[in-house]
């Protein structure tokens, strides 16, 4: 029987807006220890903001995190998976856009959750795909 990816994400993400400052994505990293914060319009996910993203969009141009936002160092054009796909459609996604971690929509695409290849990795029944997607994703350049 497939599985779905409700099943294997977290549910309610803390999540921020483009207009939340570098400093408080920071402190939600550190306090959840996460490297990966959504970014939303309402609930509707318009981004995701990395700890690589804050280095390399920030630190490493010169620009100074604590006066800039989130919007200064988001990635945009974020692919999202419906709550309601199976573990393998995730996957296949996950490998072909290259990426570890996927926030999950609803119908209304509305955030309400995230997954992860570990999260899938840890209890579904996909393992022989999970590393598989691993291996293509490590094989990808970087995506700054």
């Amino acid at each position: 029987m497939a599985q779905n990816v409700r099943d294997f994400m977290t549910p309610n993400p803390v999540a921020v807006s483009e207009k939340d400052s570098i400093r408080e994505v920071a402190k939600i990293m550190a306090k959840i220890d996460t490297g990966v914060v959504p970014v939303v319009d309402g609930k509707k996910v318009i981004g995701m903001i990395t700890d690589r993203d804050i280095v390399v969009r920030l630190v490493a141009e010169g620009k100074d995190p604590s006066s800039s936002s989130v919007k200064d160092a988001m990635s945009k054009n974020v692919r999202a998976v419906n709550e309601d796909a199976t573990v393998s459609e995730a996957l296949l996604m996950m490998s072909y856009a290259q990426i570890r971690r996927v926030p999950v929509v609803n119908t209304n695409n509305e955030l309400v959750g995230i997954v992860s290849i570990g999260d899938i990795a840890t209890d579904s029944e996909e393992n022989g795909r999970v590393g598989k997607t691993v291996e293509r994703i490590s094989e990808a350049p970087p995506n700054n």
